[in-house]
């Protein structure tokens, strides 16, 4: 037997083939990779992404829906708390106003929103915060609450207006992760 001739042309036409096929399934590994990378950011963040126009707000977009609340949420956003306020809870938040944060002395505002007082900004918001669904007939003359900051509150009802420390609620709002009551002054830990 003869051993047979190699066609170049033929080893020539395999290597291509092969060459085409391997730089395919790169580009078919880079498209799978970036679509599971977009599809990682469009899932980034939590509940307060979900879109959903029927249901009850959570305790976020109640704030983001109120024109007198940019404050808080600006506050909220800053000191990165918006997935943590808008996921299940239950919680209890007592939403100062933007006039009440006007209340505060000149500057602390922005103060407390820059980045390095992040911190400080979040021991604020916590002060607002209780770990419960409380309606404002839970409450009681009186009552010591525990925040979220593990920080005393009283509250005090007189003529039929309750009070938390020296805020005064204005409204409560109910929420599907809560309640929402509206206070006229920023609530400070003492």
């Amino acid at each position: 037997m003869k051993p047979s001739k190699i066609h170049y042309g033929s080893v020539l036409a395999i290597a291509l083939m092969l060459v085409l096929s391997i730089g395919c399934n790169k580009q078919e590994d880079a498209a799978k990779s970036e679509d599971n990378q977009q599809s990682s950011q469009s899932v980034a963040g939590g509940q307060e992404n979900v879109q959903d126009d029927e249901s009850m707000k959570d305790i976020v977009k109640v704030a983001v829906g109120s024109k007198d609340h940019t404050t808080l949420v600006a506050a909220l956003k800053a000191a990165d708390l918006v997935t943590s306020m808008a996921n299940a809870g239950p919680f209890t938040v007592f939403a100062p106003t933007n006039a009440a944060f006007e209340k505060l002395p000149a500057g602390t505002v922005e103060t407390l929103l820059k980045p390095e007082n992040k911190g400080k900004l979040a021991d604020v918001l916590y002060h607002h915060v209780m770990t419960s669904a409380l309606e404002a007939d839970s409450f009681t003359d009186g009552q010591a609450l525990t925040m979220f900051d593990g920080k005393p509150a009283k509250i005090t009802k007189k003529d039929g207006t309750m009070y938390i420390d020296d805020a005064k609620v204005l409204a409560s709002v109910r929420a599907s992760n809560g309640v929402v009551h509206v206070v006229d002054a920023v609530v400070l830990a003492k």
